[in-house]
């Protein structure tokens, strides 16, 4: 096996780590390896899969070698060589999304070749081989970030509002990406001399295969040109659908497909929710060191395709039909999803600012990870919030900006906060904490400058030359989609189980089940639900519990004929 390579000795990088990344199966694993698929001979140059393809094969090389490649201006580049025992694939192995590197036969040899069906049933069948596969391609996706490879170009000016929403999306989906600034990449990258390519077409995504180039491309967009979305069959009814790819969606898209249930996760962005913007979840049951929001739910992720669950996005849910059976989910590019039982967990989103809606994403931020970390480099910050997250942002962050600075309006932390991060706070030099305190007032032109506060403990009024705000206040469930077909709270969150017998929005004869909605079939977990406990381990839960109630509602139906039957509805 080889790695090319022009980056220094690190030693966090995966391609060092060529025992778990580019793993050698043993002879017993082989043989049992082959009774599920088909030996091949096949000539050198033969090519096994291209960049852009979807649904390609899983080879384990016995004799011979197999070559991986990118497309680069220059040419084919050969970064990685598989020999005998080795097998090709990263994630994209457990999706139907499209492949970012091409595979062909290096020389004259003999392959197993293994369609997806194959490979599903050889993860499942063969544990062993299943765990030193996945721990590999895990592995291999994360070189190929750290490497550029199989990459796009995002060509961008400083500080410009969708060049942070374009890198924010394609890093959260794990996409390979180069961030080049205009007058350097014009000067440096030969691959810009065939492009009309101007300032006032900033940001654009510059894609080496096939050089083609985006400017200032929708999320959508994006995704769809990269092979990220894929297709759902038009009139499939799904066993269950999951809305929301948070801890809550991720959890009950595991269980659900693992229990060998037909499920589809609809997430608007990329999976994690809130809390896959976390720099650090340290108090997560399993991870004494801590874990990263995005990690976390990158696993989950990978654990729900790996037992077959289809993650459709960037899909936005905007409106359901919950009077008939199966259910109808309408998506925001009007295509439908039919269901014979839902799941919602669409999460809440942190509280705005009445007056800073001009700087979203040009000072004002909702997430605090490495790369708004990179924004505001050894620049003042200000931190607006008392909760687990606004203390972990805040510690993040102030390895990077030049101060921190807490707003609250409460007189501590003690009540909000968890008492570790409390105590990191009040030990941090460059973190101060200013209680009952609120912003007032922002400007700037283009990007904040400046941010006034007022102090009721004192009556004083304060204004700074502050040009990155982290906003984390609040919880604003995502239930607009709902329209009028669920019982909600004062507050917007869906009501589940004993609630809905308080309301009197119960109409069957049996109790509801904890987490089911006033329409039986529908559920409700994380933190949309109404009362639930806003923590990443406690949304994993009722995710997994949930499933047994998809379990029992979908028993309860067998056998019976709902099409068109009117449901109770509160």
């Amino acid at each position: 096996m080889e790695t090319i390579s022009d980056k220094p000795f690190d030693p966090t990088d995966p391609y060092v780590r060529t025992a778990q990344t580019f793993p050698v199966l043993t002879e017993e694993q082989i043989e049992r390896a082959k009774l599920l698929a088909q030996e091949e001979f096949l000539a050198k140059g033969t090519i096994l899969f291209e960049r852009g393809q979807r649904s390609v094969d899983f080879f384990i090389v016995l004799k011979g070698n197999i070559e991986i490649y990118e497309h680069r201006q220059n040419g084919v580049n050969v970064f990685t060589v598989h020999n005998e025992y080795q097998f090709t694939g990263e994630v994209d192995l457990f999706n139907n999304r499209q492949i970012l590197v091409g595979g062909r036969m290096g020389e004259d040899g003999q392959v197993l070749r293994f369609n997806r069906q194959q490979f599903r049933k050889l993860m499942i069948a063969e544990p062993d081989i299943g765990e030193v596969v996945v721990r590999a391609i895990i592995l291999r996706r994360v070189g190929l970030i750290s490497h550029q490879q199989g990459s796009v170009a995002l060509i961008t000016t400083k500080e410009s509002a969708d060049t942070l929403r374009i890198e924010r999306f394609l890093r959260r989906n794990g996409y390979p990406l180069e961030v080049l600034n205009y007058d350097a990449a014009c000067q440096e990258k030969a691959f810009l001399d065939n492009v009309d390519l101007k300032p006032e077409h900033l940001p654009a995504v510059y894609i080496h295969l096939g050089e083609k180039l985006l400017h200032n491309p929708s999320n959508f967009e994006l995704a769809e040109c990269l092979g990220l979305v894929e297709t759902l069959p038009p009139n499939h009814v799904y066993d269950v659908a999951i809305v929301g790819g948070g801890p809550a969606g991720l959890s009950a898209a595991v269980y659900a497909a693992s229990e060998a249930l037909d499920v589809v996760l609809i997430e608007t962005e990329a999976p994690g929710g809130q809390a896959g913007t976390s720099s650090k979840i340290e108090n997560y049951l399993g991870f004494p060191t801590g874990i990263s929001g995005q990690a976390l739910a990158g696993r989950a992720q990978i654990q729900a395709q790996k037992f077959g669950a289809t993650i459709a996005l960037p899909f936005s849910v905007s409106g359901i039909d919950c009077q008939t059976h199966p259910f109808t989910l309408t998506l925001d590019n009007q295509a439908k999803i039919q269901t014979r039982a839902v799941v919602i967990a669409s999460g809440a989103r942190y509280r705005t600012l009445d007056f800073h809606h001009a700087f979203d994403n040009a000072g004002v931020y909702y997430a605090a990870t490495a790369m708004e970390g990179s924004v505001c480099q050894s620049e003042p910050v200000i931190v607006v919030g008392g909760g687990n997250s606004a203390g972990q942002a805040a510690v993040f962050l102030s390895r990077h900006a030049s101060h921190v600075h807490i707003l609250v309006r409460s007189q501590d932390l003690k009540a909000s906060m968890s008492d570790y991060l409390v105590g990191r706070i009040k030990a941090a030099d460059r973190i101060t904490l200013h209680t009952q305190t609120e912003i007032t007032a922002l400007k700037g032109d283009k990007h904040l400058e400046e941010v006034t506060w007022y102090n009721s403990s004192t009556g004083t009024t304060e204004t700074h030359a502050i040009r990155h705000i982290f906003l984390m206040i609040g919880a604003v469930p995502n239930t607009q989609w709902l329209q009028d077909c669920l019982t909600l709270d004062e507050k917007g969150f869906v009501c589940t189980g004993p609630q809905l017998i308080e309301r009197q929005a119960w109409r069957l004869q049996r109790q509801p089940t904890i987490f089911e909605t006033s329409v039986p079939g529908i559920f409700a977990a994380g933190d949309v639900r109404s009362g639930s406990v806003k923590r990443v381990a406690s949304a994993v839960g009722e995710g997994a519990i949930i499933i047994s109630q998809v379990h029992q509602f979908l028993s309860e139906q067998n056998g019976r004929d709902l099409s068109n039957q009117q449901l109770p509805i509160h």
